[in-house]
C-alpha cells in the first residue's frame, strides 16, 4: 500500500475560506437580496427608495470573491496567472453582455425615441468597461432622469470592470506581505480612503453623480471585501472549533445587518446627502458582516439563504441585473398609457420581471454556463453536434448567423438614427432659449397679463415657460435646471433690494430635493404684507415627493395670501404625456401646468381686500391676517 505525503502547512499563505469549497454558503441567497433591491428600486419608483444600495452588496461580494481566489490561487500553486484571471472574467461577463446590447438596441431602433439618446457613447462604454467616466466626462446625471440612458445599469459593471483590471496587480504585491494582519490593514485603508473621498468630493449643492459612478470615491465595497477575504483566511472550518458564544454572537450580528440593510433600503433614498456622507460606506460594513455570518461554518442563516428560490435568483443575478433597466425602459417606452392609470401601471413592472428573469433564465442556461465551463470554441463546436441531423444543424447555424449580423446592423443604424437629446432635455432647451431671447426683446406693455408676476422655479417651471409666456405675456420667469428651494431667500432678497419684486411671487420649486418649512416662511416673511405669493406642488417619482407637497399644501391653508398651485393633481390622469422621466411636460403638459396657475391666481384675485391697521390707525404697520 502506497502511503500518501500529507501536504505542508503554509502559515504564510493560508488557503482563504473563499476557495476553500466550490460553493459558500449563503453567497447565492445574498447575490439574489442584492438584485431583488435593485429592481424594486426601479420597478417601483418611490417604494424602495433605497434599492440601490444592492449595487453595494454586489460590490463587497465582488471584492470578497475575487481576493479570495487570487489569494487561495497564489497560496496553493505559487502564483497568480493573469491572463488565466482576465480569460476566466471574459467569459463569465462578456457573452451575456453581447447578447443584451445586440437585442436591446435593436429593439430600441424599432421603438425610436428618447430610448436610443446617446446610444452610441453607451455602447461605447459598455464595450471599453468606461461607462461611469463616460457618462461623468458627459455631464450626464444618475438622478436627474431627463433622458432615459438604455444601458446606464452597465456603470456599475464599468466600475467592477477597472477592479478586475487593476486589483490582481495590487494582490500581487500585498501577498508578499508576511503577516495577515497587514495585509488587512492595507485592504482597509484603500476603503476608508475611498469613502472618505465620496464624503469629501461631495455637496449638496451639485448633482451628486460624480461620487456615485467614480471609481474612485465608490469602490470602498470591493476593497472592503478583499479585507474580508482576508480576515477569513484563517476561519476555522468547522463548527466545533468554534466556542459556542462566537458562533450565536456572529449568528446574531449577521442577522442584524441584514435587517438593517432591508431597513436602509426602506428609509434612506440613493440620492440623500447622508447616502454620500457616510450612508453607503456604513451599506458596505453591514454587507461584510452578513457575508461573515453566512460563510461561518454551520451557519444558520447561510442555510436559510440557500434555500432553493434565492439560490436560484442569485445564480442568475448576474443577468437578471444586466437585463431589468433596459427592458424596463423599452417597455415603457413602447406602452406610455400603461402609465395613465394605477389599475394599468403595475402592468410596467411585472411585464419587465417577467421579461427579465426569463431572458436573464435563457442566457443563463445556454450561454453563460457553458461558455464559462467551455470556452467560447467548445460552446460552438457542441452547439452544431447538438442537432441529430446535419441539415438542422446548419439551419441552426444559418439562424444564429443572420441573427448576429441582423443585431449588428440594426445596432449600428440605431447609432446614426439616435436622436441628439431627449424628449425632456429638448423641452427645457425651447424654455432656456425663450428666456434668453426674452431678455433682449422690448418689455411688454403696462397692463400687460402677468406684469404683476414674478415666477422663480426649476426645470420644470422652465420646461413649461414658453405656454406661461403666451398667457402671461408680461411675466417675468427666472427658471434653471436644478435649482432647489434653499436658493430662494437670495433670490427675493436681490429682487427686494433692486426694487424690483413684482405683487404676486409664483414659486416652482421642489422637484430637487427636500425642502424646508423655514424656508418658505422667510420667503414670505420677505414680500411683507402687501405681496402674495402661489406655491406649485411637485409631480415627480422621487422619495421627497409627497413630502414636499404635504408642506407646500400646509404652508398654503395657513396664510390667506398664499394660493397653490396643484400642478400634482391636475397631471396625475396624464401621466403618459410628460418625458420619459414623468416630470418635465412638453407642449401639452405646460398647457396644463399653466391652467393649474390660472386656477391658483383666480382664487388669489377673488379674495377681498386685507384689513390693515393703518386703516384705523395711519401711523402703525399693516396687519396681514391668518386663515
Amino acid at each position: 500500500m502506497t502511503q500518501t505525503s500529507k501536504p505542508k502547512k503554509n502559515s504564510t499563505h493560508p488557503l482563504p475560506i473563499a476557495v476553500a469549497s466550490s460553493h459558500l454558503r449563503g453567497i447565492d441567497g445574498l447575490r439574489a437580496i442584492a438584485v431583488i433591491l435593485v429592481v424594486l428600486f426601479h420597478v417601483l419608483p418611490g417604494a424602495l427608495p433605497g434599492g440601490g444600495l444592492g449595487v453595494d452588496i454586489f460590490f463587497v461580494l465582488s471584492g470578497f470573491l475575487i481576493t479570495g481566489l487570487l489569494v487561495g490561487e497564489r497560496a496553493e500553486g505559487g502564483r497568480i496567472r493573469l491572463g488565466a484571471f482576465w480569460a476566466r472574467r471574459a467569459r463569465r461577463l462578456l457573452p451575456a453582455l453581447a447578447i443584451l446590447l445586440l437585442v436591446c438596441t435593436s429593439a430600441a431602433l424599432v421603438i425610436g425615441g428618447d430610448v436610443l439618446v446617446g446610444i452610441g457613447r453607451q455602447l461605447l462604454g459598455a464595450a471599453t468597461f468606461s461607462s461611469n467616466w463616460l457618462a461623468i466626462a458627459n455631464h450626464t446625471s444618475y438622478f436627474a432622469g431627463t433622458t432615459p440612458e438604455l444601458f446606464r445599469n452597465l456603470w456599475s459593471l464599468a466600475v467592477e470592470e477597472q477592479f478586475y483590471l487593476v486589483w490582481p496587480f495590487v494582490v500581487l504585491l500585498v501577498v508578499f506581505v508576511r503577516w495577515r494582519w497587514v495585509r488587512f490593514a492595507i485592504f482597509a485603508t484603500l476603503a476608508a480612503a475611498s469613502a472618505t473621498a465620496m464624503v469629501l468630493l461631495y455637496s449638496p449643492k451639485v448633482d451628486p453623480t460624480r461620487v456615485y459612478y467614480g471609481t474612485d470615491t465608490h469602490s470602498f465595497g470591493l476593497a472592503l471585501g478583499a479585507a474580508l477575504a482576508v480576515a477569513t483566511a484563517g476561519m476555522a472550518r468547522h463548527p466545533l472549533e468554534w466556542p459556542r458564544w462566537s458562533r450565536r454572537l456572529l449568528q446574531l450580528l449577521a442577522a442584524v445587518a441584514i435587517l438593517g440593510l432591508a431597513g436602509t433600503a426602506v428609509v434612506l433614498p440613493t440620492d440623500a446627502p447622508l447616502s454620500f456622507q457616510g450612508g453607503l460606506p456604513v451599506v458596505a460594513l453591514l454587507s461584510a458582516i452578513a457575508v461573515v455570518g453566512a460563510i461561518a461554518p454551520g451557519s444558520l442563516l447561510g442555510t436559510i439563504l440557500d434555500i432553493p428560490p434565492l439560490r436560484w435568483v442569485g445564480i442568475r443575478s448576474y443577468g437578471i441585473y444586466l437585463w431589468h433597466w433596459p427592458v424596463l425602459l423599452l417597455v415603457t417606452a413602447a406602452a406610455p398609457r400603461w402609465q395613465d392609470s394605477p389599475s394599468t401601471s403595475w402592468l410596467i413592472g411585472a411585464v419587465t420581471v417577467a421579461i427579465t428573469v426569463s431572458f436573464a433564465a435563457l442566457s443563463y442556461k445556454f450561454v453563460e454556463r457553458p461558455i464559462r465551463r467551455l470556452g467560447f470554441g467548445v460552446w460552438v463546436k457542441g452547439m452544431w453536434r447538438a442537432g441529430s441531423l446535419r441539415g438542422l444543424r446548419v439551419a441552426a447555424g444559418v439562424v444564429v448567423a443572420l441573427a448576429v449580423v441582423a443585431g449588428s446592423g440594426a445596432t449600428a443604424l440605431a447609432i446614426v438614427r439616435a436622436p441628439g437629446s431627449g424628449q425632456a432635455q429638448g423641452d427645457i432647451k425651447t424654455g432656456q432659449l425663450l428666456l434668453a431671447k426674452a431678455k433682449y426683446l422690448p418689455p411688454p406693455p403696462v397692463g400687460a397679463p402677468g406684469s404683476n408676476l414674478d415666477a422663480v422655479g426649476d426645470s420644470v417651471m422652465l420646461a413649461s415657460a414658453p405656454e406661461l409666456s403666451q398667457v402671461y405675456p408680461g411675466m417675468i420667469v427666472d427658471a434653471v435646471v436644478s435649482r432647489q428651494m434653499s436658493s430662494l431667500p437670495a433670490i427675493v432678497q436681490a429682487l427686494k433690494d433692486s426694487g424690483q419684486l413684482r405683487a404676486i411671487l409664483v414659486v416652482g420649486l421642489g422637484t430637487n430635493g427636500p425642502i424646508a418649512r423655514a424656508t418658505l416662511d422667510q420667503v414670505r416673511d420677505m414680500l411683507g404684507p402687501n405681496r402674495q405669493m402661489v406655491v406649485i406642488n411637485v409631480e415627480e417619482p422621487r422619495s421627497w415627493e409627497g413630502e414636499v407637497n404635504t408642506t407646500l399644501s400646509q404652508f398654503a391653508s395657513d396664510y390667506e395670501n398664499v394660493e397653490l398651485s396643484d400642478w400634482y393633481t391636475a397631471i396625475s390622469p396624464h401621466i403618459s404625456i410628460l418625458a420619459h422621466d414623468h416630470i418635465h411636460p412638453g407642449p401639452t403638459g405646460g398647457r396644463i401646468y399653466t391652467a393649474a396657475l390660472q386656477d391658483a391666481l383666480s382664487r388669489l384675485a377673488a379674495l377681498p381686500p386685507y384689513p390693515t391697521v393703518s386703516d384705523f390707525f395711519p401711523s402703525t404697520g399693516s396687519l396681514v391676517t391668518q386663515k
